[in-house]
């Protein structure tokens, strides 16, 4: 993976993308504009943000709404996310970024009200598909602390810190003239102020009793017709939270000491109850010890049984580093949850919405820091439910990801069922209960996989088809390694003090299945997909010598430059036989010398299980090099067609042959400049042990001896030494060759910063040299100082006479120069279509040779042949600063194109949009670009991201079909597209949150109860609150402030009239009439559904009585 330079990163966020270019064309070579036509036009561009997916980063309050069964959750940074049943989930966001402190639904109504640590409240319109804020109100002199929405009301309580309570209109979202003072609220022989509001409800049975609790431990029972306090309630520990039984009669408080405490209504004087859930009962009688705060309360009635009480909190103090619980008390039972994360919010889930019937409880939903879970209420045990959400892509912190749309449709099936087997046992059988909302219509239909490689070695393939995303499969690398069991043990090879199994940088072969892994301690693993579980006796491990090219670090070494260290598969596999395969004989302990030939990490020497899935092939690590340690892998690809795999760092680039387990070609940097004699390499099976003993090496194959092998070029030496400057190919930018230095014992991190890494390869049939006239396999080689080097690779024909036949590699210098490193490369034929690297259909390794064979027919090569004079390919190069296009085999630069002069291009992918191909870039400044191929014509260029950072520049990547992502926190990813196409059904294609559900009836009073009113009382609240009652409120007391999505609330019915006219418009176009009678059709029926509109907010003015949802 390439390192930033932070410094380079902030000087390119405020830069301007600048850019230019230039086609160039040599004399008597063929215009290849004149031949090639393009098709890709600006108009084929825009860029819009389509989904989120992932854990809402920073959660700080979450609502639930009991009818359509759609949760909220607001975030500290002014987020808001909503979800629905599995694939249905929204993200919005608050424009001032402030934290939302609470959140409120307007139960089955299609709104939602959000209150903000800003002192600002918002209603958004949860009826259209991009939910829209349609009004807003700021307060001025107050905080706002808590907000209480009744039940089917239109008037919003709002407590403040100064301990007063405020009455918003939701339908105009204006205040109310009625104001509850705190001086009011509390007895006038209260001498001190009695804090924030932190509790408001009214009570179940009667709309006309509020009960406000306020921090101090005072509860008042406020009348809100007679506007004075019936009952105060006294306690001398502050208060957290407040919840009403069913009836009316009684509600519970939660304190800061731990204590719960139970009160009648018409008995203040003290409470009918005092428990302590987690204290220890002294034995004589006294006072039980005090625990921490108990935040929150819930209390929940069954017709059938006891009550439930859910509280979060309330541990006691000795129960240091204990994990956050949350405790279930139902009848005598007490049950404490223990949680993964502090716990933010939790709800919980009851049959009704009428908090004056029987609750039924049958869920929680427990919000934490970093996860959501659902308990279910009506198990033993309380199991939890299986989560539909993505919400697991933080589970260990992601560094590195990658897109891939449109690939093969077997792959989705194939992935998903090796990994239903991995699904953890124990949840509920019960449906997911949070199930509102309706899968959106789109009609995009090709399988997208995600791919996020994490901290832990851990990869993870995501099914993010059709705007949704589900995880498939978790590979777990590190099951590779041996693991150090306790601090003292940890291995001092470590070149990372945390997480030495990270990913660092991964390729994937769709089509081959093949995947290679490299991780940050300079290690690679190349996996197989297999159906079938197997047992691998011992881990096939090949152990790669690379160094920069120093003269002063010459220094013998007999073991030679590749020490693979295991038998052969045909060898024995018993591995107590064999020497475990890190312990060199010498050089490993420090105070005998500096360390040397020592791998960062131990692979592990006992038998792996690995189950069906992906399964190790190889394993390849870096070692330490006379006391320095291997430099981290920065490039790496793969080729199931040629059964090679080719990695590249800071000294140089090695290639392996998968297939035979042997190290090929170990190359520094500056040798590609020299296109020197090819070197031949014998493939060969990994090295005898260090001990020879116990017959490992009766291999079959008895040409692996060491007398038939063809040595390294470095099998003499270990340490290369630079050619002479006379054969270098290329000089850089007249800067010092940091390869021509002499070098000390340690390196300084500005000459590891100065030298030229790998940054890019390419597999490849093309021309390695101008005379070529067939196309033959090649690897294009790019680096972090703008050189693209070819090598000639020479495979024999045949997949069974490639395992005897020597693999030759050829370095046929410089290609091309670009400024800054090389980040893309690829290779399009004469018509400008890419020419993707050949590949090995996917077959099951471990399934029958009968069965291989019917697969493994590598698709016949059909080089296009290079008549005289002619090219038939271009090489697309994309860097840091600049684009070219090289004509093959001529080696023409017949495109050039400086994307940016300010700043630097972080991610470029050759990507397929519309038919044709394209490069798309993304810049360190924001800037979003794409270029036709092979003109490199500038088609859109939109300054995205004005402000980006380190996560965001690791984990940008393109796809096809004008797909992209990146993390756009530790815990989600955002899905952007440049497509038009895309954009224009982006409203068919998102899920709808609101659906159409009747409200329950309410409940029955009972004959009895409605003799002799024992019933719910219900209150006008417009005669209390309305303008003519309670009068205006102070103007300089809240702003208010209508939101953008005002216009679209009033436009509801218009929009589909509008959606129509879309569809309408496609169907005619298709049938080849003209759009000028389209058009004036349009804009006739747009008349009409304004017209529409306008008849409609007449028909609300003159039907006040009616509610404002109904209209």
């Amino acid at each position: 993976m390439k390192k930033f330079n932070i410094r380079k990163v902030l000087d390119g966020l405020t830069a301007a993308s600048s850019s230019s270019s230039s086609a160039t064309a040599q004399p008597g070579t063929p215009r290849e504009n004149d031949v090639v036509q393009e098709t890709l036009q600006s108009e084929h561009f825009q860029l819009c943000k389509t989904v989120r997916h992932g854990f809402p980063y920073q959660p700080s309050s979450m609502a639930f709404d009991p009818v359509q069964k759609i949760l909220a959750v607001g975030t500290q940074t002014g987020a808001l996310r909503l979800f629905g049943r599995a694939g249905v989930e929204c993200y919005c966001q608050h424009e001032s970024g402030a934290a939302v402190i609470q959140l409120q639904f307007l139960i089955n109504e299609g709104a939602l009200v959000s209150a903000l640590a800003d002192d600002s409240i918002h209603l958004w319109n949860l009826r259209q598909k991009i939910p829209a804020i349609l009004h807003s109100l700021k307060f001025n002199r107050e905080r706002i602390t808590y907000c209480h929405l009744p039940f089917q009301s239109k008037w919003l309580y709002i407590g403040s810190e100064r301990g007063n309570i405020h009455i918003v209109n939701v339908e105009s979202f204006t205040l109310s003239g009625y104001v509850i003072m705190w001086n009011k609220a509390i007895e006038l022989s209260t001498k001190t102020h009695p804090g924030p509001v932190v509790h408001i409800s009214d009570n179940p049975m009667d709309e006309g009793k509020l009960l406000i609790g306020f921090e101090c431990g005072v509860v008042v029972l406020w009348d809100l017709k007679s506007k004075k306090a019936d009952y105060r309630y006294n306690y001398d520990e502050a208060i957290h939270s407040v919840a009403w039984h069913h009836e009316g009669k009684q509600f519970v408080c939660s304190h800061s000491d731990g204590t719960l405490t139970t009160w009648n209504i018409r008995a203040p004087a003290k409470p009918a109850q005092i428990i302590t859930p987690h204290g220890k009962q002294p034995k004589d009688g006294k006072k039980p010890e005090p625990c921490k705060p108990i935040l929150k309360v819930e209390y929940k009635t069954t017709r059938a049984g006891d009550p439930f009480m859910v509280l979060s909190g309330g541990l006691s103090y000795d129960t240091v580093g204990r994990r956050a619980c949350l405790t279930v008390m139902h009848g005598k039972s007490t049950a404490v949850l223990e949680m993964d994360y502090p716990i933010v919010d939790f709800l919980t889930l009851c049959e009704t919405p009428y908090p004056n019937d029987f609750q039924e409880p049958y869920a929680v939903v427990v919000l934490l820091e970093k996860d959501l879970v659902v308990i279910d209420l009506g198990q033993i045990g309380y199991p939890i439910f299986e989560s539909p959400y993505p919400l697991s892509i933080h589970e260990s912190p992601v560094t590195c990801c990658e897109y891939f749309a449109d690939c093969p449709s077997e792959l989705i099936p194939a992935l998903y069922s090796v990994g239903s087997r991995q699904k953890r046992q124990g949840y509920s059988k019960k449906e997911w209960p949070i199930s509102g909302g309706n899968w959106g219509q789109g009609t995009q239909t090709y399988p997208e996989i995600i791919i996020t490689g994490h901290a832990d070695g851990s990869i993870k393939f995501w099914d993010a088809s059709a705007l949704m995303l589900q995880v498939l499969y978790k590979l777990k690398t590190a099951k590779v390694f041996e693991r150090a069991r306790g601090k003292e043990e940890k291995p001092s090879t470590d070149i990372v003090d945390e997480d030495p199994f990270a990913i660092q940088t991964l390729f994937w072969c769709p089509e081959s299945r093949m995947l290679c892994v490299a991780g940050v301690s300079a290690h690679v693993i190349v996996y197989r997909f297999s159906k079938q579980e197997v047992t691998t006796e011992v881990v096939q491990l090949l152990e790669v010598r690379m160094q920069c090219e120093f003269s002063a670090v010459d220094s013998p070494d007999p073991g030679g430059e590749q020490t693979p260290t295991l038998p052969t598969p045909a060898a024995s596999t018993s591995p107590q036989d064999s020497e475990p395969p890190n312990q060199l004989s010498a050089g490993i302990d420090s105070s005998d010398g500096p360390r040397d030939n020592i791998p960062c990490l131990q692979v592990r020497s006992s038998p792996l299980k690995q189950s069906p899935g992906y399964q190790v092939e190889l394993v390849v690590q870096l070692v330490w090099v006379s006391g320095e340690p291997p430099q981290q892998i920065t490039s790496l690809a793969v080729n199931s067609s040629f059964g090679l795999m080719v990695f590249g760092n800071s000294n140089g680039l090695a290639v392996v042959d998968y297939v035979q387990k042997t190290l090929l070609l170990n190359l520094g940097t500056s040798e590609l400049y020299s296109p020197s004699d090819p070197c031949q390499r014998q493939p060969r099976s990994p090295r005898k042990p260090r001990q020879p003993s116990g017959g490992l090496c009766d291999s079959n194959d008895g040409s692996n001896n060491s007398e038939d092998r063809c040595k390294s070029p470095t099998s003499a030496k270990m340490s290369r030494k630079i050619s002479s400057s006379g054969e270098q190919k290329l000089e850089l930018d007249g800067k010092d060759n940091p390869f021509t230095r002499s070098r000390s014992s340690s390196v300084t991190s500005i000459d590891r910063e100065s030298r030229e890494a790998i940054s890019s390869f390419y597999f490849c049939e093309s021309f390695p040299r101008k005379s070529d006239s067939l196309a033959s396999p090649c690897l294009l080689v790019g680096t972090t100082q703008g050189s693209v080097m070819m090598a000639a690779i020479s495979l024999q024909p045949g997949s069974d006479q490639k395992l005897q036949q020597p693999v030759s590699f050829a370095s046929c210098g410089t290609l091309v120069q670009l400024k800054g490193g090389v980040l893309t490369m690829a290779l399009l034929d004469a018509a400008g279509t890419l020419l993707p690297p050949s590949y090995e259909p996917w077959y099951d390794p471990n399934a029958s040779d009968e069965e291989k064979e019917k697969v493994r027919r590598r698709r016949p090569a059909t080089p296009p042949s290079s008549q005289e004079g002619q090219d038939t390919q271009f090489a697309v190069l994309c860097s840091e600063k600049q684009a070219k296009v090289v004509a093959m085999p001529s080696q023409t630069c017949i495109y050039k194109h400086n994307i940016t002069e300010t700043s630097f291009v972080l991610r470029a992918d050759v990507v397929q949009m519309a038919g044709a191909y394209c490069i798309a870039c993304f810049c360190a400044n924001g800037h979003i670009m794409t270029l036709s191929l092979p003109s490199l014509r500038p088609l859109l260029d939109v300054n995205y991201l004005p402000l980006t950072d380190m996560r965001i520049a690791r984990t940008f990547c393109f796809s096809n079909l004008g797909q992209a992502l990146y993390l756009t926190s530790p815990t989600e990813i955002q899905r952007i597209t440049y497509s038009q196409e895309t954009c224009d059904n982006l409203q068919e294609m998102l899920s709808e949150l609101f659906t159409p559900v009747e409200t329950p009836e309410a409940p029955n009073r009972g004959f009895f109860k409605g003799l002799f009113g024992g019933g719910a009382q219900s209150l006008d609240r417009e005669d209390l609150f309305g303008e003519t009652a309670a009068g205006k409120a102070s103007r300089s007391l809240a702003q208010h402030i209508p939101g953008p999505g005002s216009m679209e609330g009033m436009k509801g019915a218009a929009s589909g009239v509008v959606g129509d006219l879309a569809r309408a418009r496609v169907a005619l176009d298709e049938r080849g009439q003209k759009l000028g009678e389209l058009e004036e059709r349009t804009a006739a029926m747009m008349a009409s559904a304004e017209s529409f509109s306008k008849h409609a907010h007449d028909m609300m003015v003159k039907y006040k009585d009616k509610k404002w949802y109904q209209l």
